[in-house]
């Protein structure tokens, strides 16, 4: 039996990290910069108003405190203004935010500083040089380097992006996973099931999942379990995708058969996974760019936990992120919890701040069986036990791995 450890290494060994690409950066974002995004002008671009009011000399006004200044208004600059103005040594320009500057002027007088005057203003407060005013490349110099390599791009990424005048960037882009579910008993959801025969709950379940790591999905659904139809459609999606995941057919006879009629693929290994729930399942490359595949059980609770174990940081290496694991803590235990001998158990939780002293308290969930699917959906954290350890009394600290944040 290999440990998570063991069989996690294996698996990130394998990612399949697509080339870059250039989008335009109204789709980028989420993902990480994949250049140095070099600034070509500066920002601002030019001096500017900070805040309404009047352009000055500021040397005309330094005995505004100690003295009535009044200035003549030469004129209005909007924003937006292109045509160029020149302000005399006392006189004043009535300007707006983010208005160019007159040449000369090197402040801005509030309008709250003044009497707000049309034609001949009186400035009420001194001013320094500079005040009020948004330098030339204040923010970013040309030649600077506006947004890094690897730099998660979010809202204020986007934003610079267009600030420097880029309408699109070179990202790393989403990893296509596609998942296939397969299962005699299965029916879509648009169907009544009969007797015996359930919903397809994994490839929806495993497609959030997917998605909400950052992967680009297609969910493929029930397969067919021909050995010939298998292959073709497990053949068909290794074209387009950097990970497959199948989710069922992974045990006993059945796993023997799927093995087999993706042979002629790549090799799927058998080998247990020292976890609990999700120890059974298979992992290989296949086709001829070697695509990371897995094979996860068919029960859809060890198939989201052996996901977010093994699939997720995958997902998470292939976006390129230099961590692609989840966050996690030391949380007091709640309530006694025990687990299976030689396995790393991954027990549901739900991760609480203790009011008085803001410390992480923890509540295990649905521990007497990996099927309770309710007890997943209330989680919000995984409860991770050592593979040496089988019981842990009630304010004990444990290892908690948080999933994903619930409003």
């Amino acid at each position: 039996m290999r440990s998570v450890d063991e069989q996690l290494a294996r698996v990130l060994q394998a990612a399949v990290r697509p080339a870059p690409v250039r989008v335009a950066i109204s789709e980028a974002q989420g993902l990480l910069c994949a250049e140095e995004v070099v600034a070509e002008r500066a920002l601002p671009g030019f001096d500017q108003a900070a805040v309404d009011g009047y352009a000055v000399r500021s040397v005309d006004v330094q005995s505004a405190a100690e003295e009535t200044v009044v200035l003549p208004v030469v004129g209005e600059i909007p924003a937006g203004s292109r045509q160029p103005r020149r302000l005399q040594p006392g006189q004043a320009v009535k300007v707006a935010t983010g208005a160019p500057l007159p040449t000369l002027a090197d402040a801005v007088v509030p309008l709250g500083h003044t009497d707000e005057h049309p034609a001949k203003v009186t400035v009420n407060e001194p001013v320094p040089s500079a005040a009020f005013v948004r330098r030339t490349g204040e923010d970013v110099q040309t030649g600077d380097v506006a947004v890094r390599r690897g730099a998660p791009i979010g809202s204020a990424q986007v934003g610079l992006l267009a600030a420097v005048g880029r309408d699109k960037v070179l990202v790393h882009p989403r990893p296509r996973v596609s998942l296939i579910s397969l299962g005699e008993e299965l029916v879509d959801v648009d169907r009544t099931p009969g007797q015996g025969q359930v919903y397809d709950v994994n490839s929806y379940a495993l497609s959030a999942a997917a998605r909400d790591a950052g992967a680009e999905v297609a969910r493929v659904g029930i397969a067919d379990t021909d050995p010939r139809r298998l292959r073709e459609v497990v053949e068909g999606r290794l074209l387009l995708s950097e990970i497959v995941v199948i989710a069922g057919g992974v045990g006993g006879a059945s796993g023997a058969e799927v093995r087999s009629a993706l042979a002629d693929l790549g090799e799927l290994d058998d080998d247990r996974v020292a976890m609990q729930p999700g120890s059974v399942q298979s992992f290989g490359r296949l086709g001829p760019d070697e695509i990371p595949t897995f094979v996860l059980p068919g029960n859809p609770v060890s198939a989201l936990v052996a996901f977010e174990v093994l699939v997720r940081p995958l997902i998470r290496s292939a976006l390129g992120k230099q961590n692609p694991h989840r966050r996690t803590v030391s949380a007091e235990l709640l309530s006694p919890i025990t687990a299976a001998p030689g396995r790393q158990g991954f027990l549901r939780g739900q991760l609480v701040r203790d009011p008085k002293n803001g410390s992480y308290l923890v509540q295990p969930l649905g521990t007497s069986g990996s099927h309770l699917l309710a007890s997943l959906a209330e989680a919000n954290c995984l409860i991770v036990i050592d593979e040496n350890t089988t019981e842990v009394a009630a304010g004990e600290d444990v290892q908690v791995r948080f999933l994903s944040q619930r409003s």
